[in-house]
């Protein structure tokens, strides 16, 4: 991290320290030389400054960024492209002194209720005013919130939060992504797409991990804590920490639903309810210290061209009022009230009255009535059983409209509902599922002993197909026959998995020479070196001397390798014993 330190970036930022180094960049501290200050400058690695697409999206979105003034957010000041020495793609924020949530957590493990709730509510009121402004983070995680030294939370590196998109976040390098990976909403995740209630969801997770030390999922790869991010509800934190109140698992469990529509709608609901849990935890607490909240300029009342019409015509009745009264003759009670009530008046409260009763009417037929709806929970990975338990219970009915294959979700578990979670129905209503068959994975058949074509035809029945086909002698196996398959039989493979076969070219056939009138050791060595099979006899003969080949069996040019080979070696001439006293 110090190759830098002592560069002039931009021909302004005199790099003095390393601060950190992260996935993506690494943050300096360093001296504005125009201003004479002392701030932050992050600067890409060098691979992502040679993507163009990159670097032209983080530059677009740190210019947005940097139109953002809030006192819980990290100050933007400046980015570019360094051209005067090693090219470098950077951005200048404020320099906090301080450390980030995950350093704090690290630090103490885990945080106690009031301390958790606090920093969120500061979080919250920076995202509520960036999210009036049309910006969203995309990226919330305790690497990005900083703490200052008088404990103010800080919300940073909005400047990459779109640049680095969502659909590279499960196919970059896993020690880059596997602390984003860990704060994404599932939509994120399955579709690539982000708004507020992506922000609430992560930053419900970053709640959970305060109040328990711990992420609600863990795993080996970014792919599987995305995996169960679609596929689990995020647990209680309670289940993890048991003097977590009931309040505060509803807060967790509320922002990080797994549908966006039954999560907070907004962060401005969200900081609602922390502050009322702030309040349970403080009673005597009546109100909550606002300089950490929203902008004056966002709570003040919009003022509208009605106001302005409002007051005119206020203006001209004060007028009309101030009229001296033109004298006339004195009527009766009853005219007067007659006169007083003109036929405008008396249609307007006619048509309150019929607003009042359809509104009336409408709301007992939708809340209590036969149009009565309800808004349908997530049955999204559970089971059919657990589907039924859970919808059931609110008269709904459940229906498998198909079973299908898939490579994530296991067998037996719901891929998607109809219609979607969160909409709204009425009591009876008929709910379909899509259930998963698991992976689809078939069998290796055995094909030893068949012949290639019969092969084709087995593979095709079990949806596999045949792959390379090799060729070696095999003495047991017949010529164009199957000696083995890769994968083996039995192997559990994807459709249309490739299967290998090794095929018999039968038996190897090695010429063999005529070894008759030859030295039996050279015949003997010969044909053993071959790979055949020699036995050997002995018996007297008067044409060949000892140790001659007299016969070979079989006489055969070729052979196969391995087969028996028969030779009768002459043991010389018969030799008789003369009896003594004959000559």
């Amino acid at each position: 991290m110090s190759e830098r330190i002592g560069e002039l970036i931009d021909g302004r930022y005199q790099i003095t320290s390393a601060i950190s180094r992260g996935g993506m960049a690494t943050v300096y501290s360093a001296v504005d030389t125009r201003l004479d200050r002392t701030v932050a400058v992050k600067i890409m690695h060098e691979n992502l400054a040679r993507d163009e697409e990159f670097v032209s999206r983080f530059i677009r979105e740190a210019k947005a960024a940097a139109g953002l003034s809030h006192p819980n957010l990290v100050q933007v000041y400046d980015q570019g492209w360094n051209q005067g020495g090693v090219p470098a793609v950077f951005l200048v924020m404020e320099y906090i002194p301080g450390a980030t949530l995950r350093d704090h957590l690290f630090a103490v493990g885990q945080l106690g209720a009031k301390e958790a709730l606090e920093i969120i509510n500061q979080v919250l009121s920076a995202l509520t005013y960036a999210h009036h402004g049309g910006i969203i983070h995309r990226d919330i995680k305790p690497e990005n919130i900083m703490i200052t030294a008088d404990g103010r939370a800080k919300l940073g590196d909005f400047g990459l939060a779109r640049a680095v998109s969502t659909g590279n976040t499960l196919t970059a390098d896993a020690n880059v992504l596997m602390g984003t990976v860990a704060y994404l909403a599932p939509e994120q995740v399955q579709r690539g797409i982000a708004d507020v209630k992506s922000d609430i969801y992560s930053l419900g997770i970053v709640l959970f991990e305060m109040l328990t030390g711990k992420k609600p999922y863990e795993g080996d790869s970014p792919i599987q804590i995305a995996y169960r991010h679609v596929h689990d509800r995020v647990p209680a934190p309670s289940t993890l920490n048991h003097a977590i109140t009931r309040d505060l698992d509803s807060l967790v469990l509320h922002a990080t639903a797994p549908d966006p529509g039954l999560r907070y709608q907004s962060a401005r609901e969200f900081q609602e309810d922390i502050r009322k849990s702030l309040l349970l935890l403080d009673p005597n607490e009546q109100q909550l210290s606002l300089p950490l909240g929203i902008p004056e300029e966002l709570r003040r009342p919009v003022r509208t061209a009605k106001t302005k019409r409002e007051k005119s015509l206020g203006a001209k009745v004060n007028a009309q009022e101030a009229k001296p009264e033109i004298s006339r003759p004195r009527m009766s009670n009853t005219s007067e009230i007659r006169r007083r009530t003109s036929r405008r008046v008396r249609r307007n409260r006619l048509i309150a009255l019929a607003i009042a009763g359809v509104i009336g009417i409408t709301g007992w037929y939708q809340l209590f009535g036969p149009g009565a709806q309800i808004a349908i929970p997530s049955v999204v990975g559970g089971t059919k059983k657990e589907a039924e338990r859970t919808l059931e219970k609110l008269g709904f009915d459940i229906t498998v409209a198909k079973s299908v294959f898939d490579e994530q979700i296991p067998k037996g578990k719901i891929i998607s509902m109809s219609p979607p979670a969160g909409s709204r129905v009425s009591e009876g209503e008929r709910i379909s599922v899509v259930l998963s068959k698991g992976a689809e994975r078939y069998k290796v058949p055995s094909l030893k002993g068949k012949s290639i074509s019969q092969a084709t035809i087995e593979l095709a029945n079990v949806k596999l197909v045949i792959g390379s086909a090799q060729s070696q002698f095999d003495l047991k196996i017949p010529k164009d026959q199957i000696i083995s398959t890769s994968p083996a039989p039995g192997t559990m493979v994807k459709k249309n998995t490739q299967v290998n076969l090794l095929v018999s070219k039968g038996p190897e056939l090695v010429a063999i020479a005529n070894y008759v009138g030859k030295s039996s050791e050279q015949a003997l060595n010969e044909l053993t070196d071959a790979g055949f099979d020699v036995k050997q006899s002995d018996e007297f003969s008067d044409k060949f001397p000892m140790g001659i080949v007299i016969a070979q069996n079989p006489t055969d040019p070729e052979l196969t390798k391995g087969a028996q080979v028969s030779l009768t070696i002459s043991k010389g001439p018969e030799k008789i014993k003369v009896p003594s006293g004959i000559l």
